[in-house]
Order: C-alpha cells, then sequence, then structure tokens
C-alpha cells in the first residue's frame, strides 16, 4: 500500500454493494504451536490435531479465539508470546483477489498454500496483497513467537525502563499491552487483530477516499481525493456535495479523482462541553450514481503557550477549551478493540461525565475508525499518542522506515476525523532519560523531534504536535512548564494545595488511585469485597519494584483528609472502609479540578489516569471492568459541566466562588449561599442574580456575597466554629432548577455520624425506576446500592429539605424492569445507619 493510503474505509461509508472493501467471507480457525514447529502451512496437519483447532473470529487474536471457546483466563494467561500461532481459511474461485490486512499482531507471515506472499513486523502497519486464484486455495496466516524475536542481538540502549517486560521491546512494534507487569494482565496481543477485507469489484469500487477538512475564514473547505480500483475512461462527470456547496471534481489520473469544495459559512463542529458537534453529510454523484462518503466536521486549533511561551492549551474555533477527561485503556484487552456497542457505552459515559477530551497513551494502540468516528459524534476531542513509551528506540533504517509508514497510515486514516486534536511522540520517553540523570542533549531522540513531527506537518498540520507526554523543561515531568504527569495530589501523597503550589499548565495524565468500584461489580466480577483477599490484591495496580501499591496512596487521604485510620475500619467494619476509600477519592477529583478550572488558573487541562480498567477491581479506572461508573466518574459529573459553580478555600480571605460558562450565550441565573450548623440550622445565607459572559469564568467571594465577616474557612478560629458546611447553589431564577451545586466543609474529617433523616422512596416513571431522596440534615456522599440497578447519580451531597429524583439503570440491561421492582439502601458517609428501600 502506499505511504499515504488510508488504511480503511470507515463503516458508515459501506454501501453492501461491492463499492467499498468488505469483510473477507471465510472461515477461520486457528491453533498454536511450539515455536519453529513448522515452517510450512502444509506442515500443520502433521505436528497438530483436529481437536487443537478453534473457530476464530476474524477480526481477532487468539486470545478472543480461546475466550470464546471458553478457555481463556485472563488472570492465568497461556504464554502466547512463547508460541507460533496459524489461522487458516480456504479460498474459492478464479481470478484476482485485492485483500487489505489491516493490522497482524505482531511477527507475521502471509501464505497461499505454501507461497509467502508477505512478512510483516508490525501490528501497526496495513497492507495489500493480490494473488491470482485458480479454484480451491488455503490462505494461512503465521504470527511468530514474538520471544523468539526478541531473542536476536540488537543495539543497546540508553536506559532500561521498569515499566515493560521484557525490555527488548523496543525492537517490536508491537503494543505494551500484556507487557506491563504490575497493572495489565499478561495477554499478549497476536492474532489478525484488524479487519481483513476484500477490495470491491463493481466498475465503480473505492480503493480508498482520503477526505481532509481546513477552515479558511468561516468557511469550510472539503479537501479529496478518491482513489478506485479500477481504471475509468475519465469522462464520468463528478461532483461532490456538502450542505448545499458542490464542485466538479478532476480526473487526476484513470483511477483518481480530486478536488476541494468550499462550504460558505459552515456550522462548525464542537467539543460538545462548548457547542454542538456539528458532521455534515459528504456525497459524490458520479455519472448517474449517489453515493454516500460519509459526515464530516470543520474546526481550527491552535495552541496557546501562555504570555510565558512555557505554557499548554488548546483554543477551537479560536475560543480557549478547558481540556477534561481521562486516559484510554482498551473497550475489550482481549479483542484490543471492542465492539461498537462497547465504544459507543464508553464514549456515552465520557460525554455525560462531562469530559472533552480522551488520550489515548503510547503503551496502547491505534485505535479503530469506529472509535474515532464515534468521537467525532460525541464531541469528544482525542489525545493519540504515537505508539511509543519510556523506551530510548532504534535508530537503524529499518526501524525507521517502518515509522515512517506506521505513522504516514495512521495520520491518513484519521484524516477526516475532527475530533483528533493532539498527536503526540509518545509516553515517557523524555521522562525516563531525565529520571536516569540524563541531560536533555544526551537522552533526546530524533525519533520524537524530527521525525514524526514532520509527518505531522505534512498529513495533518492541522492538529497540535507534543513531543512527549510529559515534556517542556529540563525536567520533562516540571509541572510548571508545558504538559506534565500530575501525581503530586495521589500517587506522591502530597497535601491538597499542592494542585495550587505546582502551578500545572497542562495535565496529561493526573489523579491515579485504587478506585474501588461498587459492590455489585466486587460480588460479581471480582468475587469478594474484601481488601485483604488475594483477588483483591491481584487487581491493585503498582509501580513494578515499589514498595507500595495505590491502595496505599488512597489510604493515606482517607488518614489524612478523613482523620480515620484505614486499617482499623477495614478489620472492624469493611463496609465501611470501602465506602470512605469511594467516597475519599470522589471529593479529591472535585477538589483538584475545582482548584484547576477557577478563575486565574493556570491549568489548560486534566486527564485523569485512567478512564476504564483492563480488570475487575479496585484498578485506575474510573468506570470499571463492567462498564459501570466509579465514585470517581460520579465526581467528575459532578465539578466538570460546561455551567459550573466550584469552591476554593483561600484561607484567610475566606472562601472564593468561580462560576464557569463555557457556553456562547450569557446566562441570567441566581447564586445562593448558605452555612449549616448540625447540617439543619442555618447560620448565615446570602443569594445574588449573577450574569454569566459567554465563555467566561468568574470569581465572587464568599466574603462579598455575604457583606460582612464570617469565618466561612474556620481560619481565624474566634471561639468554637459556628458551621459544619457551607453549599453554594447556582439556580435558573425562572423555573427553580438547580444547574449547579458545590460544597465546602471546614473540617474534612469524617468521624461524626448522625441520623439524617434521610428517606428514600422508588417510583415508576415513564422510561424507567427513579428514586426521590431527601434528607432532614446535611448528608455527605450519599451513595445509593440497588440489587437490580445502579444510581444515575451517586456520590452526592444532599443539601437538607431538597429532594432529588435519581434515576436507576439496570444492572442487567436485558431484564424486566415491570418485573424487578428497585430493592436496596442509601448510605452517606456521615450517617449512623444506612437508610433501605424497595
Amino acid at each position: 500500500m502506499p505511504q499515504g493510503a488510508p488504511a480503511s474505509v470507515p463503516a458508515c461509508l459501506q454501501a453492501g454493494d461491492d463499492l467499498w472493501p468488505a469483510p473477507l467471507d471465510a472461515q477461520w480457525r486457528c491453533v498454536s504451536t511450539r515455536a519453529g514447529a513448522c515452517d510450512l502451512p502444509s506442515a500443520l496437519d502433521a505436528c497438530t490435531s483436529a481437536a487443537d483447532w478453534l473457530d476464530a473470529p476474524v477480526p481477532g487474536t487468539v486470545a478472543s479465539a480461546l475466550r470464546a471457546a471458553g478457555k481463556l483466563d485472563i488472570e492465568r494467561a497461556p504464554p502466547l508470546a512463547s508460541q507460533d500461532h496459524w489461522y487458516r481459511a480456504t479460498l474459492d474461485g478464479v481470478g484476482t483477489r485485492r485483500l487489505r490486512l489491516h493490522g497482524l499482531a505482531s511477527i507475521a507471515e502471509v501464505w497461499l498454500d505454501d507461497t509467502l506472499l508477505l512478512e510483516s513486523a508490525s501490528m501497526f502497519v496495513a497492507h495489500d496483497l493480490e494473488f491470482e486464484l485458480h479454484g480451491t486455495a488455503t490462505l494461512a496466516l503465521c504470527f511468530r513467537s514474538l520471544d523468539a524475536a526478541l531473542g536476536a542481538r540488537r543495539t543497546r540502549a540508553r536506559w532500561r525502563p521498569r515499566l515493560v517486560s521484557p525490555p527488548t521491546l523496543r525492537n517490536v512494534r508491537t503494543t505494551l499491552l500484556g507487557h506491563m507487569p504490575g497493572w495489565c494482565p499478561s495477554v499478549h496481543a497476536a492474532g489478525p487483530w484488524r479487519p481483513i477485507e476484500v477490495l470491491g469489484a463493481a466498475p465503480d469500487a473505492f480503493d480508498h477516499a482520503d477526505i481532509a477538512t481546513t477552515m479558511d475564514g468561516d468557511d469550510g473547505m472539503v479537501n479529496v481525493t478518491l482513489r478506485f480500483v479500477h481504471a475509468h475512461d475519465g469522462a464520468q462527470p463528478a461532483t461532490l456535495h456538502c450542505s448545499g456547496a458542490k464542485v466538479s471534481l478532476a480526473w487526476h489520473d484513470a483511477q483518481t479523482l480530486r478536488g476541494t469544495l468550499r462550504v460558505p459559512k459552515v456550522e462548525r463542529w464542537w467539543p460538545h462541553t462548548h457547542g454542538s458537534p456539528t458532521r455534515h453529510a459528504l456525497t459524490l454523484r458520479l455519472a448517474q450514481r449517489e453515493i454516500a462518503l460519509g459526515e464530516v466536521g470543520f474546526r481550527s486549533l491552535e495552541v496557546d503557550r501562555g504570555a510565558d511561551g512555557a505554557g499548554f492549551a488548546l483554543r477551537i474555533n479560536g475560543t480557549p477549551v478547558f481540556c477534561r477527561g481521562a486516559c484510554w485503556t482498551s473497550a475489550d484487552l482481549v479483542t484490543l478493540a471492542g465492539s461498537e456497542a462497547q465504544l459507543a457505552h464508553t464514549f456515552a459515559l465520557a460525554r455525560d461525565a462531562g469530559m472533552n477530551m480522551i488520550r489515548v497513551g503510547g503503551t496502547m494502540v491505534y485505535e479503530s475508525d469506529t472509535f474515532y468516528r464515534l468521537a467525532d459524534a460525541y464531541g469528544v476531542l482525542v489525545w493519540q499518542d504515537f505508539a511509543f513509551a519510556n523506551f530510548d528506540y532504534p535508530t537503524d533504517a529499518a526501524f525507521t522506515a517502518e515509522v515512517e509508514t506506521e505513522a504516514t497510515q495512521f495520520l491518513a486514516r484519521t484524516r477526516r476525523y475532527a475530533a483528533l486534536a493532539v498527536v503526540c511522540g509518545g509516553s515517557e520517553a523524555d521522562q525516563q532519560g531525565a529520571m536516569f540523570g540524563l541531560p536533555p542533549e544526551m537522552r533526546e531522540q530524533a525519533l520524537f523531534t524530527q521525525q514524526l513531527p514532520a509527518i505531522v506537518a505534512r498529513e495533518r498540520p492541522d492538529v497540535a504536535y507534543v513531543t512527549n507526554s510529559p515534556s517542556g523543561g529540563t525536567w520533562p515531568f516540571s509541572t510548571r512548564t508545558g504538559v506534565t504527569h500530575y501525581y503530586g495530589v495521589s500517587a506522591y501523597q502530597r497535601p491538597l494545595d499542592d494542585a495550587r503550589r505546582s502551578q500545572v499548565r497542562f495535565a496529561s495524565e493526573c489523579l491515579a488511585f485504587a478506585n474501588v468500584p461498587d459492590d455489585a461489580t466486587l460480588h460479581d466480577a471480582l468475587g469478594t469485597i474484601h481488601a485483604h483477599d488475594p483477588r483483591w490484591k491481584n487487581a491493585v495496580p503498582r509501580d513494578p519494584g515499589a514498595g507500595w501499591d495505590f491502595d496505599d496512596v488512597r489510604d493515606h487521604y482517607v488518614r489524612t483528609l478523613f482523620g480515620v485510620e484505614p486499617s482499623s475500619v477495614r478489620y472492624e467494619d469493611p463496609q465501611r472502609y470501602l465506602d470512605l476509600s469511594r467516597a475519599v477519592v470522589a471529593e479529591l477529583m472535585i477538589d483538584v479540578f475545582s482548584e484547576w478550572r477557577r478563575a486565574g488558573s493556570s491549568c489548560g487541562g486534566g486527564l485523569v489516569w485512567q478512564l476504564q480498567d483492563l480488570r475487575a477491581g479496585a484498578g485506575w479506572g474510573v468506570i470499571d471492568a463492567c462498564g459501570r461508573p466509579k465514585s470517581a466518574w460520579h465526581a467528575l459529573a459532578q465539578v466538570l459541566n460546561p455551567v459550573q459553580a466550584v469552591i476554593t478555600d483561600e484561607g484567610l480571605n475566606g472562601l472564593d466562588i468561580h462560576l464557569v460558562n463555557e457556553r456562547d450565550q450569557a446566562l441570567a441565573l441566581q447564586l445562593e449561599l448558605v452555612c449549616l450548623r448540625d447540617g439543619a440550622v442555618s447560620v448565615v445565607q446570602a443569594s445574588r442574580e449573577v450574569e454569566l459572559a459567554p465563555r467566561s469564568v468568574q470569581r465572587v467571594s464568599a466574603a462579598d456575597l455575604l457583606g460582612r465577616f464570617f469565618d466561612f474557612t474556620h481560619a481565624y478560629r474566634f471561639g468554637p466554629r459556628t458551621h459544619d458546611v457551607t453549599l453554594v447553589t447556582l439556580r435558573d431564577p425562572a423555573s427553580g432548577a438547580v444547574i449547579s451545586e458545590a460544597f465546602h466543609l471546614p473540617e474534612r474529617r469524617a468521624l461524626e455520624r448522625h441520623d439524617l433523616g434521610i428517606v428514600a422512596t422508588p417510583q415508576r416513571a415513564e422510561h424507567g425506576w427513579q428514586l426521590v431522596v431527601e434528607a432532614r440534615r446535611f448528608a455527605r456522599g450519599v451513595h445509593i446500592a440497588d440489587a437490580h440497578y445502579r444510581a444515575g447519580r451517586d456520590w452526592f451531597p444532599l443539601a437538607p429539605g431538597r429532594p432529588v429524583t435519581i434515576d436507576l439503570i439496570p444492572l442487567d440491561a436485558n431484564a424486566d424492569i415491570d418485573a424487578r421492582a428497585p430493592d436496596g439502601e442509601v448510605r452517606a458517609i456521615n450517617a449512623s445507619a444506612a437508610v433501605f428501600y424497595r
């Protein structure tokens, strides 16, 4: 395949009439053998038995075939990297067959009978094959042992990272998923993990469609190159249509149409937090035929380095965008892709949590066209690392050429997607060299500073390029320059005020905790709710060689913020230990993002590590391995809204309230403040009408709002503390609807527990079940645990006398909700007992 050719046609373009490449219609089977046992496909029957072969889904992996056969336990996965793996299928027909293989993991051969057609040394490169069929033939794919390939003598590296095993993986273009002990199950990538397609046979069949959009002032520009499988006579008229505009396309040669369409005053694509992710249908009229080319979005993007030139923030369509979200792992570790339903579910959760960016790190894979199409549709920006991480990479000609093809194909394949905003050289490679004590000039890699940025400038000049994550200073992980990985609050166990002291400019990773799933996942997927159980500990992420894990990090904050000794409460009251563990992470997420979203903050974005778990248990993900949100997700959903009130503790200056409006219209709202004693008695209160300008953040001093002295933070300590919570509400004055809520506790300890007067009432609504919850006293960290449902809103503060209605979402999507009434309990970390409902 030419380097500039897109490696696939998005699923939305496949018309089903032999115009577009279609999946190879074949029944695949696979078998694993000892490394080097078979040199030729014809030798397979002699060294295997019929019982050894498995039906194999394609696209898929050896692990997915084992799972389909009921033979895979991901916690005890077989050492796939030590074996050879063969796939084969029977082809019938006469004539030329053109195949496109989108990804072979990782050291692969392609055979037709015993004729070798292709050798591939990268799982990230697509290949085109053309061969003749003369009746029946066997197409065989061999995936050679990765361990055997890694045993070859290679050049010496300047450093050896501890994250990855073995370190010789630097020499092979494969994912690091499955090779990172401490946080990822050892499921090795092997097999045709991307589609195998047959190019269409129709006269107008497409080889590929290369589509790119740009902005020229207020006009959208669409640049199109359409390559056909078969030659045309060049006389066929062709026009391109989009949003009422059209242009004639010209034949560049007998197989290629090209042209540029201008769409006047086009409606732009926005991240969903700032507007509508508008996309426009693109249509080709070829002679008398109308062919859909999918949808495209139009947007502009610039990087704002700040007044000192040392920052990093994005402007989309000329507007500053605070980027927030999480780092992607995989929708399915076994297939490395996941289904469209799995991807859509995760994107919906990201959107509903107020996230507007997902980062795909260098330890993962390049995601599919379906992933990018959904990112466009949901209005979620994508930061994509090239698939490089931690290593000092080779510089030989063969490796450099492989990188050139890999990077070019990826950027060409994703050129049409507006959501792709940042591409990055890789993850923590520069950091590794720096932590080994090397100065910048001795750890620099031309791969990141020369080769990749040149490819990006050529293929996708409309995206931002970052050399590495992190990068931007003598210490690439310095928090006040460039892009950082911020773990001050979390892994480094720094106090909360470190989030401001660190002066973070952009955190492409941050806030890693062992996030505890809800009880349903602990019971159903992990099999235990006890933190001392080996199954629990096996799922807790840890850094290789460290004398601690991320349970210890979370427990540190339970101790220092809540004033509770975690080992004691875990021993005496395991359920409360779990609830405090969930609640402390939720409060930390809100505190740090409140700091970063405040007026005057230097921060341009923060991406939590990670979005979803790779295994059941207390992993880094804010979504668990069953696709259910954890407490951290619910906290982010409270603090990442486009219209938001957040509170920061300013010590002797009291509290500041920061009002965020990321929408493009001004908003007239009501701001309310109340301080409560004993969670119920109003001590002081104030309200004010506020005008929120479009795309603005404004600061309101609680002291100015009240108009007199009150010790909001209990910093002056003139006598006993007079209140235990401050509640801030942003309300629509016309309807009375609550737009945003925030709370502040002058005393963070979670020692006292009271009868809060919580009442929970299930009610049947048109779309399903709901739960109405109210309380007489302020309830902290309200959690709903139900046998059949999860709460659409959870781990939230509940003001007294203010009932809230919460959607209940079935744990089993196929369950009959009329036959399964809600049955559960409401807990709060300051409640003396749970309240049951049914």
